[in-house]
């Protein structure tokens, strides 16, 4: 989610997600970013503990996240392999009025 009008976080989340992208997560996983304020926000689930600092460090490296909350979830091992699809992102706030 984004501030109302906030070009910079727009930015930013563009740019963390393409980051974010580059991440092998694995088919299972799905990870949810949202920047707020410069401070960005890492949820969802991954398969496996190893995943979660290369998604952190990724989105730790783009130039204007302030810091990086993580809310990433393990996933147990023998959870259903039915997941939405993996890497998903909140798009920009497009409701924002335009006065």
């Amino acid at each position: 989610m984004f501030n109302r009008g906030s070009a910079s976080d727009k930015a930013i989340f563009k740019k963390a997600n393409q980051h974010l992208a580059r991440v092998s997560l694995g088919s299972r996983s799905r990870v949810v970013l949202t920047i707020r304020g410069g401070q960005a926000t890492l949820s969802g689930n991954i398969q496996y503990e190893s995943q979660r600092r290369p998604a952190v460090k990724a989105i730790s490296s783009v130039d204007g996240v302030r810091g990086v909350l993580d809310q990433l979830k393990v996933l147990p091992r023998d959870a259903p392999r039915k997941q939405p699809p993996p890497q998903t992102a909140t798009p920009p706030n497009t409701d924002a009025a335009a006065d």
